[in-house]
Formats: structure tokens, C-alpha cells, sequence
């Protein structure tokens, strides 16, 4: 008998090329289906909530599986994380209901972009956060954030191709900016979100930090609907795709 499965993974992106199967390049979906057939000897109907970019990381990220496999949902999370390398965990695997979609059943979602802020790199932090070495004034870039929040046309904060058609409006819910020692973390969360959205985002914040915008240019930008009135793309490594809502 055929079942819905939920499952929600987190993975470190640093030496994938995003989660989406690619011709030339390992991708985290191409490993996950691996481990999943090596467990359940079929080629299951898999749905991922998102597509993440190369080199982007992801504390929960959520996927939907059909199968007729028998395997407890306990015991098919044990097998996958013996089957996955270290840098792939299963956190959690439930049964839903059938018509349960990972992409289209979604609520929202949160990110994070972090920022190691000190004049010296932190080793251990390559390819998982932005190292900027100047100093950031966070709450100069919190106000800058606030700007955000609410219903907008991003298409300023969009890379466009060929998957972005049609309305271009996404609903703002929380967005501000915070320091933890020498990490400044941005954090947004929105029913949805735009290709390189959050870090075009994260690369205008850094724009009003080195002045070259003020943070009430933030809606003069939004309104111009032109991705060059926007910041840069800042890097991969600093995005976390942070929580996923149903």
C-alpha cells in the first residue's frame, strides 16, 4: 500500500552544486536518491520543498516521498543516515497524507545569511559564512531590514531566468539583522521567495553599511522594480535555508 512520506534532512553545501540533479556535477538530491534506493530497492517518487544553489547550506530542508516500501518511518531514517555521507543527515521522517507535497504544500520559509565580521578569518567557518572584514553596525543594517517586511514586487531582488514568470509579489514576515559575537546573522522569512533573493537582500544590507545606499533607500529600491537599483549577489556561503512551514 502506497505512503506519503515527510522527511526533513540538513546538509552542508560546501562541495555540492545545490540540491537539483546536474549533468556534470554532484548535487544533494543525486546523493539522497542513491541512499534511498540503497535502502528501499525502489526508485521512489521524490518532491523537494526547494531548489537551493551551489555551495548553499540547509538546516532543515524538507522532502515528500511516495512509496510502497514497508519500512517503518523510524527505522528508514536509520537506514538513510547509514547509507548518507556525514555531511547529509535525515533529522526526521513521518508519515502524511497522501496528497502531501513538500513544494506545494509550503507555507513559508526561513533564512539565514551569516556574516563572520572580525579583521582575521575564522578558519573553521570556510564556506559557511561571509568573512567581511570592516566593521558592521548591525543596528544601522537591522533598521535597514525592516524595510522588507510587508507585500512587495522583488523584482529588484531577483535574478532573472527562465523559472521566474508571473507575479513577482512575496510577503515579508520577518526580517532584521543581529550580532552574536562576530557573526552577523540576517534573518528572513517570507511565503516565498525569488531566485537569489536573500542574497541580493544581504548584499544591498552591505551597500547601506559601506553607504553607498541609506536604509530608507531600501523602498526607493523596491519600488524601481530593476535589479541593477539593488546590491550585489553576495556569495553562497553564507545562506542557510533555516526552517521550512506547512
Amino acid at each position: 500500500m502506497e505512503r506519503n512520506l515527510l522527511l526533513k534532512i540538513s546538509y552542508d553545501g560546501a562541495r555540492y552544486h545545490g540540491w537539483q540533479i546536474q549533468e556534470n556535477a554532484l548535487a544533494v538530491q543525486e546523493v539522497f536518491q542513491k541512499a534511498l534506493y540503497a535502502v528501499t530497492g525502489l526508485k521512489e517518487d521524490i518532491k523537494a520543498c526547494s531548489r537551493t544553489d551551489t555551495g548553499v547550506h540547509a538546516r532543515e530542508f524538507c522532502i515528500s516521498v511516495r512509496t510502497e516500501s514497508g519500512i517503518p518511518a523510524e527505522r528508514l531514517q536509520a537506514a538513510l543516515n547509514h547509507h548518507l555521507p556525514e555531511d547529509i543527515a535525515v533529522k526526521d521522517c513521518k508519515a502524511v497524507p497522501l496528497d502531501f507535497h513538500a513544494r506545494y504544500s509550503c507555507k513559508g520559509k526561513e533564512y539565514t545569511y551569516e556574516i563572520w565580521n572580525h579583521p582575521v578569518r575564522e578558519p573553521f567557518l570556510r564556506d559557511r559564512a561571509l568573512h567581511y572584514w570592516y566593521p558592521i553596525d548591525e543596528e544601522l543594517l537591522d533598521r535597514a531590514a525592516k524595510q522588507y517586511l510587508g507585500s512587495h514586487d522583488f523584482s529588484s531582488f531577483c535574478t532573472l531566468d527562465r523559472r521566474e514568470k508571473g507575479n513577482l509579489t512575496r510577503t515579508v514576515a520577518e526580517s532584521k539583522v543581529e550580532r552574536r559575537g562576530n557573526l552577523v546573522v540576517f534573518t528572513v522569512a517570507a511565503d516565498g521567495f525569488l531566485y537569489n533573493m536573500v542574497r541580493i537582500m544581504a548584499g544591498t544590507l552591505l551597500r547601506v553599511q559601506q553607504g553607498k545606499l541609506s536604509a530608507e533607500d531600501i523602498p526607493v529600491v523596491l519600488e524601481a522594480k530593476d535589479r541593477s537599483a539593488a546590491g550585489p549577489t553576495a556569495p553562497a556561503c553564507g545562506l542557510y535555508l533555516n526552517r521550512v512551514f506547512y
